[in-house]
C-alpha cells in the first residue's frame, strides 16, 4: 500500500513540474504576444545586445525586400560638432538637464540642454506599429545592433544588421524587452514621414551627433548601459503620427 501511495505522489509531483514548465514557457512567449495583439499597435522589436560591427553582414531586409548595408557604416567616425537647427520654444524651461522631444505630428526631434536648443532634426516614426507616447529614459546606447521583427505574411518583415547609434528607451508601461529606440537608418531616406515599426528613425550623420551628446555618457566606450550614477537622457514623445 505504501508503494502504491509513493507512486501516486511521484505522478502528482511530475505533473506539477510539467505544469510549471508549461506555465513558464507560456508566460515567456505567449503572454507578450497576446499583449501585443490586444494593444493592436504596440509591437515587439527584437534586437541583439552586441555592439560590434558585423563584418559578415552585407545586406539586410526591410518590408520583405533586400537592402544593402553601406560600407561607410563600419568607419570609426569621429564625433562632429553640433549643427544647430531652427529655434523653437517649449515655454519657460528652467531645467538645465538634457531632454529630447519627439513631435510625432511634425515628425521632428528636438534636443535641449536647459533653455538652449541643441538639435532640430527630421525623423520617421511608427507606421507599421505605433511609436509610444509619454516620458521615457534611455537605458542603453549601442554603437551597432541587429534588429528584426514584422511579418513576412503581411509584407512588413525586417532583418537589419549593423543598425548604427541606437539609443533604446523605456518606462513603466513600455518595458526594455519591447525594443523601442532612436537609431540610424540605411534602408530608407524618407525622413519627415512615418516609416518605422515603432522606433524613431534618423539620418546616420544626425543620429551620430545625438548619440554622443545624449546620456548615459560613454567615457572611453562606444556602447554603455545607463546606471544610477550615469542615467540616461529623458525622452518626451507627444503628438499624433500622420496617417499616410
Amino acid at each position: 500500500m505504501h508503494f502504491i501511495y509513493s507512486i501516486v505522489i511521484y505522478m502528482h509531483t511530475w505533473k506539477l513540474a510539467l505544469a510549471s514548465i508549461f506555465l513558464s514557457v507560456f508566460l515567456a512567449i505567449i503572454i507578450p504576444s497576446i499583449l501585443t495583439i490586444k494593444n493592436g499597435t504596440i509591437v515587439r522589436n527584437y534586437f541583439s545586445s552586441t555592439s560590434s560591427f558585423d563584418t559578415h553582414a552585407h545586406e539586410g531586409i526591410f518590408l520583405n525586400k533586400k537592402v544593402s548595408i553601406p560600407s561607410t557604416l563600419a568607419e570609426n567616425n569621429d564625433y562632429h560638432n553640433a549643427i544647430l537647427g531652427e529655434k523653437i520654444t517649449f515655454g519657460d524651461i528652467i531645467n538645465p538637464k538634457k531632454r529630447i522631444y519627439v513631435d510625432l505630428t511634425k515628425q521632428r526631434l528636438y534636443a535641449y540642454e536647459g533653455n538652449k536648443q541643441v538639435y532640430n532634426f527630421l525623423v520617421s516614426t511608427g507606421k507599421w506599429g505605433r511609436t509610444p507616447t509619454g516620458t521615457f529614459r534611455i537605458w542603453i546606447k549601442l554603437r551597432y545592433t541587429l534588429m528584426s521583427g514584422g511579418s513576412k505574411e503581411d509584407g512588413t518583415y525586417y532583418y537589419l544588421p549593423n543598425v548604427p547609434f541606437t539609443m533604446f528607451f523605456y518606462n513603466d508601461e513600455i518595458p526594455q524587452y519591447l525594443g523601442y529606440g532612436i537609431h540610424g537608418t540605411y534602408w530608407h531616406n524618407n525622413f519627415g514621414h512615418p516609416m518605422s515599426h515603432g522606433c524613431i528613425n534618423m539620418k546616420n550623420e544626425e543620429v551620430e551627433q545625438l548619440y554622443y551628446w545624449a546620456d548615459p555618457k560613454l567615457g572611453d566606450k562606444v556602447s554603455v548601459n545607463a546606471t544610477e550614477d550615469n542615467p540616461g537622457t529623458e525622452i518626451i514623445i507627444y503628438g499624433k503620427t500622420p496617417t499616410e
